[in-house]
């Protein structure tokens, strides 16, 4: 005979909250400094602001290396606030799936497509 001991509980979601809550800090904290390390370049220049500058501020391999770390950065900061959207404000199951699917599939095509636009410069 088998005895069950405890309440039956479903948990959702209930061991991401630290480790998400500091990874939504640290993606913040490379965002804001990228922010500043750009901001310090365009400031820095004299002339105009056109492609050319951009295209200059950009050329550096490390400034590409910097933009990708951002580019994942931003991802996985947004994929955080999604899923934890969907998963506190909406209660269907099937429609929270399909919900988190699409903004994933989202945010995999918008990251794809900005380093196929930062390697082309």
């Amino acid at each position: 005979m088998s005895v069950n001991y405890g309440s039956k509980r479903v948990v959702v979601g209930a061991h991401y909250g630290t480790r998400d809550w500091i990874a939504q800090r640290v993606t913040a904290v490379v965002m804001a400094l990228f922010t500043v390390v750009v901001l310090a370049q365009l400031i820095l220049h004299r002339g105009t602001i056109g492609y050319d500058l951009w295209a200059g501020i950009f050329a550096a391999q490390w400034m590409k290396v910097l933009t990708l770390v951002v580019i994942v950065a931003l991802a996985y900061h947004v994929w955080v606030g999604m899923r934890d959207i969907w998963m506190d404000y909406v209660k269907p199951v099937g429609l929270r799936l399909g919900l988190q699917i699409f903004s994933l599939a989202w945010l995999i095509g918008c990251a794809g497509w900005a380093i196929q636009v930062l390697w082309r410069l």
